[in-house]
């Protein structure tokens, strides 16, 4: 595979960026698309009568995000090594904006299937801007600023569904999608007067037989997971999707490996730090949504049932804000942690208290208060966990490749909470109480989920030790800033000024540029 490192339009040094500003402009953006995905959900058991379809067909209005962010994120990812992060991150937001307005004037199903699935095209937004972050910012900024890019998942998620639930109780639902709009539009005017464009790239064509195979494959995979419990788990369709997405990834793979120049370079996925990582990552992304399927269910459901708390929508999403204010304050704790002990050992950390905040669930649901102090620990470790995750990645592939490896990252945690979801759904639908006419999910119910998210907090606790010991304690920020010395290989090296500078790929030589270290060709 090739890995030229051009600089374009020219030597392309422009005035050394404010640090700060890229970092919070870039972190904006990730918590605008990840409230996207959070913004429709106090309106999703409306949507039948609102839309005036069945309430199985308005579940696409959620499925359908899900299925074009896991096929748009890696290939985003990909297209901007290629052509331009910054380009393809604007590219992202025009869909995020496209989309809610699209979904802002929609009466009927389809355009919002429609504005949805555009919605879902912005999901790369977050990977481009941590591979953005590799690229202009020094290493001494790099892991805090990573840290609190990847953590905006969590944070836009947790601070989307008060201010939802606050819109759908005060204005007309529409408005949910134009206040997305609006702030879309206002992170598609500071990128590009803020974020410069990386001039790290990567030459080639795109693999678009790998990319249709990589889209078909994942679309029957989540599509099977996503809808199972409704289409029935042993049904044909649901079996049929999983056992066609097994044989097209497969062959997928072997194409991907035959091929000069793949969507994904499996080689580099293959290496055992980037692998183990993608594993410990589907297993955090299941323990994070965990929380977030079952606490705001248990604050809703009817104090009646002698666990519920009776609670609105609003103040179910004010008990879960907090959380998000967690995790962006512990990006900065993740990353010194990770500086001096390594982003393994982080990860690790993580992993651990977000099974102790599942734990203090199972014996504390009873008190308001409780749910406070639970969704904050967990909060944490999210916090630590996302905060290492990037580092892991970044140090252990090239940077031409930075962007399709990060995306790659976030779809395993996309296939994370997707599991989580389905698996919550067959337990709660199992285990049930009788109320009244109906029956609503048990308590004891509720303890199995939360105690499968404390095991999946654990087992990436377990995987995660397996990731080999990086070369340095804080060598993690320089290693992602400068990419890893196999990413060299062949190429004779040394440090001047904290960069790399020798013959490299294709015949770069890297060293100091605004922010950091850079490639001339």
């Amino acid at each position: 595979m090739s890995h030229a490192l051009t600089r374009p339009g020219g030597d392309g040094r422009t005035a050394p960026p404010r640090a700060n500003a890229v970092v919070a402009v870039l972190a904006f953006g990730g918590i605008v698309v990840s409230l996207m995905q959070t913004l429709v959900i106090p309106i999703v058991p409306e949507l039948p009568r609102l839309l005036d379809a069945p309430a199985s067909d308005t579940a696409w209005a959620v499925t359908a995000t899900l299925l074009a962010a896991a096929v748009a994120t890696p290939m985003t990812g990909r297209l901007g090594d290629m052509y331009g992060k910054r380009r393809m991150l604007l590219i992202s937001l025009v869909m995020l904006v496209a989309g809610s307005v699209t979904a802002a004037l929609s009466d009927s199903l389809t355009p919002m299937i429609v504005g949805r699935a555009l919605q879902g095209l912005a999901s790369g937004v977050i990977p481009l801007g941590i591979s953005i972050m590799r690229d202009e910012l020094p290493a001494e900024r790099l892991g805090s600023a990573t840290a609190l890019m990847s953590a905006s998942l969590g944070v836009g998620g947790a601070l989307g569904l008060p201010a939802a639930a606050l819109i759908a109780d005060n204005f007309d639902w529409h408005a949910l999608f134009w206040a997305s709009a609006a702030l879309g539009a206002v992170a598609l005017v500071l990128v590009p007067l803020v974020v410069p464009e990386s001039q790290v790239r990567t030459g080639g064509r795109f693999d678009l037989v790998g990319g249709i195979g990589m889209a078909a494959g994942l679309v029957s995979l989540l599509l099977a997971i996503s809808k199972g419990a409704d289409w029935g788990w042993g049904s044909g369709t649901t079996l049929g999707l999983f056992a066609a997405a097994v044989l097209v990834l497969l062959v997928w793979g072997a194409w991907e490996l035959r091929i000069k120049e793949p969507l994904v370079d499996l080689r580099t996925s293959a290496r055992r730090q980037v692998l183990v990582t993608n594993l410990a990552s589907i297993a955090v992304g299941f323990a994070m949504f965990a929380m977030s399927l079952v606490i705001p269910q248990l604050l809703q459901l009817p104090e009646a049932t002698g666990y519920g708390l009776g609670k609105s929508l609003l103040v179910a999403g004010l008990t879960m804000a907090p959380s998000g204010l967690v995790m962006m304050a512990t990006a900065p704790f993740s990353a010194a942690l990770s500086k001096s002990k390594g982003p393994k050992i982080t990860l690790m950390v993580g992993a651990l208290v977000v099974a102790a905040g599942y734990g203090l669930n199972i014996v504390l649901m009873s008190e308001l208060w409780h749910f406070v102090l639970v969704t904050c620990v967990i909060g944490a470790g999210i916090g630590f966990t996302y905060g290492a995750m990037p580092a892991l990645i970044m140090s252990a592939v090239p940077a031409s490749e930075t962007g399709a490896a990060n995306s790659l990252n976030t779809l395993m945690r996309s296939i994370g909470t997707s599991t989580a979801s389905a698996v919550a759904g067959v337990i709660l639908a199992q285990m049930t109480t009788p109320f009244g006419p109906t029956a609503l999910p048990s308590q004891d119910g509720f303890k199995v989920v939360l105690a499968i998210g404390a095991g999946a907090a654990l087992l990436a606790f377990v995987v995660a030790s397996f990731i080999p010991r990086q070369r340095g304690a804080a060598a993690s920020a320089e290693a992602a800033a400068d990419g890893p010395a196999e990413g060299l290989a062949g190429a004779e090296s040394v440090k001047v000024g904290g960069c790399r500078t020798g013959q490299g790929f294709g015949g770069c030589r890297t060293g100091r540029g605004f922010g950091g270290c850079r490639a001339d060709c």
